[in-house]
């Protein structure tokens, strides 16, 4: 029998958080709280605060949780469930008031930011710890942020590395390697410093005058990105899609030569996890032009599946996007090595199933 595992997620639907939709593929009865730290909502039910008359009477007279947490105590074990998987540090912080009275086993997943800005990890910082020392397993998605958790307090024995995977559709993806066309996915922000990646492309036109660069997604940087084109006079190279499906993605994969994304560390400490993008980029068999930051180069071998440089190194970029133009075939080999590798290591199905029998075990240990 399928044992249930509650998803803790601050939002529902975050088109940039694809790996947590993936998460609801688990094999587990998966009940998905979501919307705020401390989830205030079941997926699928009304709101979670439901209480009777003698429940609220109750909630008076104790006052040791907050209106919040009861409601989300007495829906817990409504549905039975026996561990939670927390999306974020700061979800985990929020709920583990609850899961500790509960006695459920909690297993927390990292993501980025919430191991990254400077202000998080301080305003946490004995949170944290407390989080470290409860929780059965921690996962993170690099080399990087391991070694930023244990330094943070977490024991290295509960640390698991498990790198998302990119959705297998991906694989199915066939390049022609004949385009001019490099291509960049993600949200406009200051970690994926999409303006370093315009700086670098502007330098690539000046040789290769017909070459596009194609933009997808949304954020606070766009406004300024769009004004950078149109005062380089790149308007007839740089095309801004927006949002884009899954679907629509892949087919400019296809029409494109190769990805690009000048991840950086931005000045508040944020930075990037593993880039779900550089992971379908290689499973579709292109090569990735991108930076020495966080988890990248655990994915990205440089030379060998892609091409990483410095970041900030804007001319090393140019000339790394120069070296795929000049050369198509160099441009096939990386790409074809990329899949190769991320199949063999990197898949969806490896990341599910070393998460499942973490919150496996975990549940065994109580039982």
């Amino acid at each position: 029998m399928k044992k249930n595992l509650a998803i803790f997620s601050p939002g529902k639907n975050a088109y940039s958080e694809t790996f947590i939709q993936a998460h609801k593929k688990l094999p587990f009865n998966i009940k998905f709280y979501h919307d705020g730290d401390l989830p205030s909502k079941l997926e699928g039910t009304k709101n979670i605060a439901q209480f009777t008359f003698w429940q609220r009477v109750k909630k008076r007279l104790n006052k040791e949780f907050t209106l919040a947490e009861y409601a989300l105590i007495n829906s817990l074990k409504r549905e039975n469930v026996e561990c939670v998987l927390a999306e974020y540090g700061p979800t985990a912080c929020a709920a583990l008031k609850v899961v500790e009275y509960l006695k459920i086993p909690m297993i927390v997943h990292f993501h980025g930011y919430d191991a990254s800005v400077k202000t998080v990890l301080s305003d946490y910082k004995h949170s944290y710890k407390r989080v470290f020392e409860y929780s059965k397993s921690i996962i993170v998605v690099s080399n990087k942020m391991k070694e930023t958790l244990i330094n943070a307090g977490c024991q290295e024995n509960k640390l698991v590395v498990s790198v998302y995977g990119p959705h297998p559709v991906f694989f199915n993806n066939k390049p022609s390697y004949n385009t001019e066309q490099f291509l960049a996915v993600g949200r406009f922000v200051q970690k994926k410093a999409p303006a370093l990646t315009l700086a670098a492309f502007r330098k690539v036109v000046e040789i290769f005058p017909n070459a596009t660069l194609v933009l997808v997604g949304d954020g606070e940087l766009l406004p300024a990105c769009r004004r950078m084109v149109i005062e380089s006079g790149l308007e007839e190279n740089v095309v801004f899609k927006g949002r884009q499906s899954p679907g629509e993605i892949r087919v400019l994969m296809e029409g494109s030569l190769a990805f690009v994304q000048h991840s950086v560390t931005a000045p508040d400490g944020d930075s990037e996890g593993t880039p779900v993008a550089i992971l379908e980029a290689q499973a579709a068999a292109l090569p990735v032009i991108s930076t020495f930051h966080a988890g990248i180069p655990d994915v990205v071998i440089n030379n060998q599946t892609g091409l990483l440089v410095d970041e900030q190194d804007v001319d090393a970029m140019a000339a790394n996007m120069l070296k795929i133009l000049k050369d198509k075939s160099l441009a096939q080999s990386l790409g074809e090595a990329g899949r190769k590798r991320i199949a063999e290591k990197f898949t969806l199905e490896k990341h599910l199933n070393s998460l499942s029998k973490e919150i496996s075990e975990a549940i065994c240990a109580l039982q």
